[in-house]
């Protein structure tokens, strides 16, 4: 059984920028990557903004993905393939000095993302691009990877649950390698109709750059997003005998489910916090030593709410020592992906020591008074951080990274 589960590669794609370095900078700077839609028309719908991907997307990915594939995927699975593509190749992983039947694949995906908005669907790739499991597929056959090869899919959570079994394939000893993640684009206009039917998203068309408001008094609904993003998990002696650079350990997780109601989450976060008790339990670690918390931090008045009184019923009065930012007030809520995203930006936090902002957050609620790190990044060491999760029906993830020791 592996002694410890590394991340050595990491990437996204965002609103922020088509790689993990640019998005990174766009983070510390506190940038928003939201802006009118140009994917469609939404001239007709309530909401018209949302934090699309950078035009440049189309031109870079053409430059990866070969015209007689890309046209046998959806624009979502080429971010997928793209950003896992970059990961591996930027990091220097050579596979064919590693033993393929060990290393695998797991997407989070809520859908393909073949709707209104994409382009090209006709009958002879109209299955391939509907295929659910296409992201993992694709990326496992661009490497001849023989190992585990297969998606999950938890609404908002999808891809923090992708992190965790990719976690419980490596310490069961069914693999040395992960590739997890997911991506997702739902900036259509049927699915933006729909969310405002539920009066889930943010009707500030007039100012996009503020729309996402996390933890604000202000606050009307979330952004949404698009992007994707990857990891690589390895076992720490996979990781040392190839002598990888190691981001952070993931020390564990934990998922559980509500059970309570399709869209709204338990009154007071009693189920975040379950989540969140149940994940500290697992890792083992203490809660004086989580000095970072990733927030779900929709913007939304439930969730905001709710998240932060889950934080204070686990740590109670040091609850407001701890920082805790919502990275979606620039990316954006991207579904599918935001486990992974968000995942990768705690990573990075870990790593370089810096606490990312939550921007927009002018004008405090009252009632939640943590620590949002407001409008500015935050240099800090960070020990051990919390990337939260929490979806409609009830999906709920929280991952456990740790600073990597070495010992």
């Amino acid at each position: 059984m592996a002694k410890k589960v590394v991340v050595t590669a990491v990437n996204m794609l965002t609103a922020l920028g088509l790689d993990w370095e640019e998005s990174w900078e766009n983070l510390k700077e506190g940038k928003s990557g939201v802006k009118k839609i140009t994917l469609f028309d939404a001239s007709e719908n309530q909401t018209q903004i949302a934090a699309q991907l950078p035009d440049e997307f189309e031109g870079k990915s053409s430059e990866i993905i070969k015209k007689r594939l890309a046209k046998q995927m959806t624009r979502v699975t080429q971010m997928a393939y793209m950003c896992a593509v970059e990961a591996i190749e930027k990091h220097n992983i050579d596979f064919e000095n590693l033993d393929k039947k060990r290393i695998g694949v797991i997407m989070g995906v809520v859908n393909t993302g073949d709707s209104s908005t994409e382009k090209g669907t006709d009958s002879k790739n109209l299955i391939l691009k509907r295929m659910n499991n296409a992201m993992s597929a694709w990326i496992g056959m661009k490497y001849n990877l023989e190992g585990p090869n297969f998606t999950t899919s938890s609404a908002c959570s999808s891809s923090a649950f992708a992190v965790a079994l990719g976690y419980d394939t490596i310490k069961s000893g069914r693999a040395d390698m992960m590739i997890v993640g997911g991506a997702d684009s739902i900036i259509n206009k049927e699915e933006i109709e729909g969310f405002n039917e539920l009066y889930a998203i943010s009707l500030k068309n007039d100012a996009p750059e503020k729309a996402s408001c996390p933890f604000s008094k202000n606050r009307d609904g979330f952004v949404i997003g698009e992007g994707a993003g990857i990891l690589v998990l390895e076992s720490e002696e996979s990781a040392k005998a190839r002598g990888a650079k190691i981001y952070a350990e993931l020390v564990n997780y934990a998922f559980n489910n509500e059970s309570y109601n399709i869209m709204a989450p338990k009154p007071d976060g009693e189920g975040m916090a379950e989540t969140m008790e149940l994940a500290l339990k697992y890792a083992e670690v203490p809660k004086e030593d989580v000095n970072y918390i990733n927030a779900h931090g929709t913007s939304t008045m439930l969730n905001d709410m709710y998240e932060t009184m889950a934080i204070k019923k686990v740590f109670g009065e040091r609850a407001y020592q701890i920082p805790v930012s919502s990275t979606k007030s620039m990316t954006g809520h991207t579904i599918g992906a935001a486990g992974a995203i968000e995942g990768v930006i705690t990573v990075l936090a870990v790593h370089n020591a810096i606490v990312p902002p939550t921007i927009n957050y002018d004008e405090p609620d009252p009632e939640l008074g943590l620590d949002y790190v407001p409008n500015k990044v935050r240099k800090q060491d960070i020990k051990v951080a919390l990337s939260n999760s929490f979806a409609f029906g009830g999906h709920n993830a929280t991952l456990v990274f740790r600073k990597y020791s070495g010992s």
